[in-house]
């Protein structure tokens, strides 16, 4: 068919789909209506105040800095990091994040550091496509952001390395496990050459937001290496702040949070968090450790999440083969919240647009890369998880066709 005649075909299709006037949103990565349900006992697990004495600890009063000892003793079991390096915060390991960035730009990593925000001109590195709230971070507080290409076994280390060697790179963001949007986790190889790292800077810190650590979609999830333990073998516990979160486990406005670092990053961090809060939310600790009382349950937990899961990241994958594999390629993730769809160069602004006006929301253009800027116009962020299965097929297919136009728009110009 001439490419006219083609693209004519496919502006008929795409004018009937925007006739029917839907509104369907892959956007963001939220949880459904029925995952959320699965937490439903949270609401009522905690029903008398003969509950509320927690390890020795009355939850409805002050104190408790740090979290339940029985809610930090659930995070490691999770996590494998020993409870006495945890601190339990909030219902957001994003505000976390923040916190400890705002510290170190304002107090410096370390006493005796200058702060960052007193040193001029200081680099994070962001490997891209990566989460957009964190280079939200780094750009809210004015920190210029380097791109590292993310290969199939996570960052480009032989860039990473190279950066390091100059003292005014302070950092690097992670999502080590189903890294957001491309779904992969980082090999044992890459978190041996994290821990390895000797960074010019001596206030480098990594900051490992292990979001996904238990969002297997199947049985044979991939596994992530410890990067705690591997700092401690080599006794650098404090070049990296890890984090994770129940904000996809249980209620997303009220879960519970967690940081792990080492003892010198810990205790420096608390004399500025002594200042900024009493306790967190202990009577919201109590109900996640009445409602889970193990790590097991936790992880039982995940699976009714899978199973909610693993049909719409089918449906959605089916869509793409039979429908974009003749010009695009995409992710195949074992967990997490998103599939990564890769276009010809210069079309996925287009797609996007296309797409917005026939009714279906994704998320911006540029936003899984540093300043929302994508070098090749070819990067989006597919969110599979909010919509039922019928409204994500169709979703799908009028993405596809979307792609399809904006291709044969290119190769008619």
């Amino acid at each position: 068919m001439p490419q006219n005649e083609k693209l004519a075909s496919l502006m008929k299709e795409y004018e009937r789909c925007k006739a029917a006037g839907l509104k369907l949103d892959m956007s963001r990565g939220k949880p459904c209506r029925e995952q959320l349900d699965l937490s439903e006992g949270l609401l009522t697990v905690l029903h008398s105040n003969d509950q509320t004495l927690c390890d020795g600890f009355d939850v409805r009063n002050y104190g408790v800095l740090s979290g339940l000892p029985s809610m930090r003793a659930l995070f490691a079991d999770l996590t494998g990091i020993d409870a006495s390096h945890i601190f339990v915060g909030g219902c957001s390991s994003l505000t976390m994040m923040y916190d400890v960035f705002a510290r170190n730009m304002q107090f410096g990593v370390l006493p005796g550091l200058t702060p960052w925000g007193r040193q001029g001109e200081i680099f994070f590195l962001c490997p891209s496509p990566g989460y957009d709230r964190h280079f939200a971070v780094s750009e809210c507080f004015g920190v210029k952001m380097l791109t590292v290409p993310m290969r199939a076994d996570g960052p480009d280390m032989d860039a990473v390395e190279e950066a390091v060697k100059d003292p005014r790179v302070k950092g690097i963001w992670c999502v080590p496990k189903y890294s957001n949007p491309t779904g992969v986790t980082f090999s044992p190889e890459t978190v041996r050459r994290f821990a390895d790292l000797e960074p010019a800077a001596k206030d480098f810190r990594i900051f490992w937001d292990n979001a996904y650590m238990i969002h297997d979609l199947c049985d044979d999830g991939d596994e992530l290496s410890n990067l705690y333990t591997e700092l401690e073998k080599r006794g650098k516990t404090d070049m990296a702040y890890i984090f994770t979160s129940f904000s996809k486990v249980t209620f997303a406005g009220g879960s519970v949070a967690m940081m792990a670092t080492g003892e010198n990053n810990m205790a420096h961090a608390m004399k500025s968090i002594r200042c900024q809060l009493i306790c967190s939310d202990k009577v919201n600790q109590l109900r996640h450790v009445l409602f889970f009382k193990n790590a097991d349950a936790v992880r039982a937990h995940m699976k009714k999440h899978a199973a909610i899961l693993r049909p719409k990241f089918e449906a959605v994958l089916n869509v793409f083969e039979k429908e974009l594999s003749d010009i695009a390629r995409w992710s195949h993730p074992k967990g997490g919240y998103f599939i990564d769809l890769r276009l010809p160069e210069g079309t996925a602004r287009r797609t996007y647009e296309l797409c917005r006006e026939a009714g279906v929301t994704l998320t911006p253009c540029g936003a899984t890369y540093p300043y929302g800027i994508d070098p090749e116009d070819s990067d989006l962020r597919i969110a599979p998880s909010l919509p039922p299965v019928d409204d994500l097929v169709d979703a799908a297919k009028i993405l596809a066709l979307c792609a399809h136009i904006a291709c044969a728009e290119r190769e008619a110009q």
